[in-house]
């Protein structure tokens, strides 16, 4: 019997405050406060008794649903049909500019709108604290119910008759309800005009947003879409940008690869600042630029792989008893990789800083403040040159000498000769031109001259989709023999009939993957348009849209097989492969593209 595709059925709702995913039956399935990293105030996602719920179901027990974004915003509506009648809830987290900032409260704003016949529904509201172990009292108020018992109050504000709430009892929706969730501070204004006007501005500003994004027609409405999970990924307090929203979705049933994302890779910046310069945002790539400043400045004697959204260092890895998704467990949050050595993160952090230099959008005071910063960078990047690692994809019991890790030196070292060259600093141009010539030669002890493909290590003959990378960030002259013969070797030993790309096919401290990796698809698409075969690059990215969810987003991992959608979701990192391929197709053809 074949295996049933799984897909994520959720819809996500943010605004670069919190984030939420919503299932196709209303259930606020995952929602951490007041933080991305906090614990799950909504987690049914992990466990369906402790997570707790807040829904607006239909009394029935069968029903259909239809779920989909407002255009070119992040505001959901999910449509509800069962025999009695059908309404609309219509979720958003309150995003736009007032008072000269960005207004981004701890508030879930959920508008329910009858839409024909006499639905009979049922709103349950019952959080959750320290995830799961607290179960919040109670306290009816005049038009609201406080939850008490969690880090600060949490507040539901509502024109539902509170009985039917506090009772779970369904009664018939004749007429616009509207239910606001609060954290700290409660919704003191008038209910329903508030909702309305939070509405109308949220949606002007995300569309407003999209106005300002500079894409090409390539696949338009998927670029918008995974531009819009993208930003609000970031956390605008610091700037982070987490690889995504949950924790302990794992990459295969049962595989125990079961990780905490919600925070932040460093090893991640080149293809971040990346997608936010291709689809032209230039306020996002800042406030990134400052929280590698910082996170850098902070750090000891060396960079970490990964921080947290504060900048935090110490993510202490536990685990929590909690069933899991779908009875997958273990369920950790922190992540222990943050205790590894991954040497490539000296030449992410240099190559980030390459835009102030490059980029006339950032001022002189940005590049004063960060000189220290790169010969700081620089020097980490000499001591550790040579130094076997964990490499890119956080091995915990191997290390290596990865020819990943030596590009990353590489690329470092040539963007801190650019920016020495605009400087006029020769101290600085000759020291990065020797680590340059230093780290191509370690390159160059990777490749393997009877195959014609560098593997994933010196003394190694495995290969890794890692190292597309050599030409798409230049290493390779992609018009060479050498290029093209390195892509063709990895596509027969990595990648999928489907078009799919495993990360690599040798065993790990887990065993064999088994699930494809969508970043290594993606990558895989912007290195047949860089070696001239776009047509070959247009087909391919065709293909990996078909696994998308209902609303277009993109989880971690996908299963060859089957199609189906594992790994944490969204993942932030999967939309950063997608803007990126797409803006590399859409370089080298003329023809616009209005599917």
């Amino acid at each position: 019997m074949p295996m049933k595709k799984h897909t994520y059925n959720f819809g996500l709702i943010g605004n670069c405050a919190y984030l939420a995913l919503i299932g196709k039956d209303t259930n606020i399935s995952w929602m951490c406060w007041p933080r991305f990293d906090s614990s799950f105030i909504f987690g049914s996602l992990l466990d369906r008794q402790k997570g707790g719920e807040f829904s607006v179901r239909p009394s029935e027990t069968n029903f259909s649903c239809n779920q989909y974004y407002i255009e070119n915003t992040n505001v959901l509506c999910t449509e509800i049909e069962s025999v009695h009648g059908r309404y609309r809830v219509t979720d958003f987290a309150p995003r736009f500019h007032q008072h000269q900032r960005n207004f981004k409260p701890l508030m879930l704003i959920r508008k329910i709108e009858p839409l024909s016949g006499t639905p009979h529904i049922k709103v349950t509201c019952n959080p959750a604290g320290n995830y799961g172990t607290i179960k919040p009292a109670r306290v009816r108020g005049s038009n609201h119910i406080a939850y008490l018992g969690l880090e600060e109050q949490v507040r539901l504000t509502t024109n539902v008759s509170l009985t039917y709430i506090l009772d779970e009892e369904p009664f018939v929706l004749n007429e616009t309800k509207y239910l606001v969730l609060t954290f700290g501070e409660p919704l003191e204004a008038p209910l329903i005009t508030t909702c309305e006007e939070f509405q109308v501005k949220t949606i002007h500003y995300w569309r407003n947003w999209v106005k300002s994004t500079s894409i090409s027609n390539y696949y338009q409405s998927q670029v918008i879409r995974s531009a819009l999970a993208l930003k609000i990924h970031q956390y605008e307090d610091t700037g982070a940008i987490i690889a995504a929203s949950t924790t302990s979705l794992p990459e295969a049933p049962h595989s125990t690869r079961n990780w905490d994302y919600r925070f932040c890779w460093m090893r991640d910046s080149y293809y971040i600042l990346t997608a936010f310069n291709n689809i032209g945002h230039f306020e996002e790539m800042e406030r990134y630029f400052h929280y590698i400043a910082n996170v850098s400045v902070q750090a000891q004697d060396r960079f970490q792989p990964l921080y947290g959204i504060n900048g935090a260092s110490k993510l202490i890895e536990k685990e929590l008893d909690l069933e899991g998704y779908l009875g997958n467990k273990p369920v950790r949050i922190g992540n222990d990789a943050y205790t590894h050595i991954q040497n490539d993160v000296y030449g992410q952090v240099l190559v980030a800083l390459l835009p102030l230099y490059v980029d006339r959008r950032f001022i002189d005071a940005g590049r004063v403040e960060s000189e220290k910063l790169i010969y700081h960078t620089l020097h980490k990047l000499e001591k550790y040159l040579h130094e076997p690692d964990a490499g890119l994809w956080e091995f915990r019991n191997l290390k290596q000498l990865h020819c990943y890790t030596f590009l990353f030196h590489w690329a470092g070292a040539n963007a801190a000769w650019k920016i020495g060259q605009y400087l006029q600093d020769n101290t600085l141009t000759e020291l990065a031109h020797r680590l340059r010539q230093e780290a191509a030669s370690r390159i160059e002890e990777c490749l393997d001259p009877q195959r014609g493909v560098y593997t994933n290590a010196i003394g190694s003959k495995h290969l890794d989709a890692s190292t597309m990378q050599l030409i798409m960030m230049g290493y390779l002259d992609p018009n060479s023999k050498l290029a093209r013969s390195h892509l063709r070797h990895l596509e027969k030993e990595l990648k999928t009939p489907e078009g799919l790309f495993y990360r690599y096919r040798h065993a790990d401290d887990f065993g064999t993957p088994e699930t494809t990796f969508l970043i290594c698809s993606f990558w895989y698409i912007e290195a047949l348009a860089c070696v001239g075969r776009i047509d070959d690059a247009m087909r391919e990215f065709e293909k990996i849209l078909q696994y998308t969810n209902h609303l277009g987003l993109l989880s971690e991992d996908v299963d060859a097989k089957t199609g189906s959608q594992w790994g944490n979701f969204p993942q932030a990192y999967s939309h950063v492969g997608l803007v990126n391929a797409a803006y590399r197709i859409s370089k080298k053809i003329d023809r616009p593209n209005f599917l």
